[in-house]
C-alpha cells in the first residue's frame, strides 16, 4: 500500500504542469512548492506539505501568476479538491488581480466555510448569492468544488450538487454597488488565508479555459 501511495504521489507531481488531461483540464498546483503563485501580505500563511497546499495563518491571498493561459482567464471551468478543518474560512477568487494587501477588490469569491462563524457557507458566490447557515459538506473530508463561468453566468457546484446559478444583470448594473470590482471581466485566480484560526487544504486546482 505504501508503495502504491508513493507511486500515486509521484505521478500526481509529474502530471502537474504537464498540459491538459483527458478532460481538457490543466493542474495549477505542482504538489511540491508554490511555483507559479505569489502571496500578498503574509506569505508564511501558505505552504505545501504532502502534496497539499495549506492556507493557515494571518490574512493573505495567494494569486496565480504562472504561465498557463498567461494567468488571465475569462470563460473557464475550475475543479478543486478541498478540505476544511473545524472553524476554517477561506475563499477561491476568480477574475481577480494581485494586490499587496487587503481583501481582493477585483473579481468574485467562492466561499469556503463549513463551520466558521460566518453564516455564508461553501457554495456561496460571496455577498451576491449566499448559501446560508448549513454547508453542503463537512470538515475533515475532501470535497469537490466546481465553478463554471461562461458569458455572464456563474455556476457553482459542491460534490456535484448545484448551489448557485447567477447571471449578471443585462443592463450592466453592478451586483454589489458597494463593491464595484465584483463583476465579470477577466483575470487570475487566488486562494484566501482568512485568519490564524482557519486551516484549509487544497490538493488540486484544475482549470479548463472555455
Amino acid at each position: 500500500m505504501k508503495k502504491l501511495l508513493s507511486l500515486w504521489t509521484a505521478l500526481s507531481l509529474t502530471a502537474a504542469f504537464a498540459g491538459p488531461d483527458a478532460e481538457g483540464f490543466t493542474e495549477l498546483l505542482n504538489g511540491k512548492d508554490l511555483t507559479g503563485w505569489k502571496a500578498s501580505e503574509n506569505p508564511a500563511s501558505f505552504k505545501v506539505e504532502n502534496g497539499e497546499l495549506i492556507a493557515f495563518g494571518n490574512r493573505a491571498h495567494l494569486f496565480y501568476v504562472g504561465d498557463f493561459h498567461g494567468a488571465d482567464f475569462t470563460d473557464f471551468e475550475a475543479k478543486l479538491k478541498v478540505m476544511t478543518k473545524p472553524s476554517a474560512n477561506a475563499g477561491f477568487y476568480f477574475h481577480t488581480a494581485f494586490q499587496d494587501e487587503g481583501w481582493p477588490s477585483k473579481g468574485y469569491e467562492c466561499q469556503i466555510n463549513a463551520t466558521h462563524k460566518d453564516p455564508k457557507k461553501t457554495g456561496s458566490l460571496y455577498g451576491i448569492v449566499n448559501v446560508m447557515d448549513t454547508a453542503p459538506h463537512i470538515d475533515n473530508e475532501w470535497f469537490d468544488y466546481h465553478i463554471i463561468v461562461k458569458g455572464k453566468t456563474i455556476t457553482i457546484k459542491v460534490n456535484g450538487k448545484e448551489t448557485v446559478t447567477y447571471t449578471e444583470p443585462a443592463d450592466g448594473s453592478l451586483p454589489d454597488p458597494k463593491s464595484p470590482g465584483r463583476k465579470l471581466s477577466n483575470g487570475t485566480f487566488a486562494i484566501q488565508a482568512h485568519d490564524p484560526g482557519s486551516e484549509v487544504h487544497i490538493k488540486s486546482i484544475r482549470i479548463k479555459p472555455l
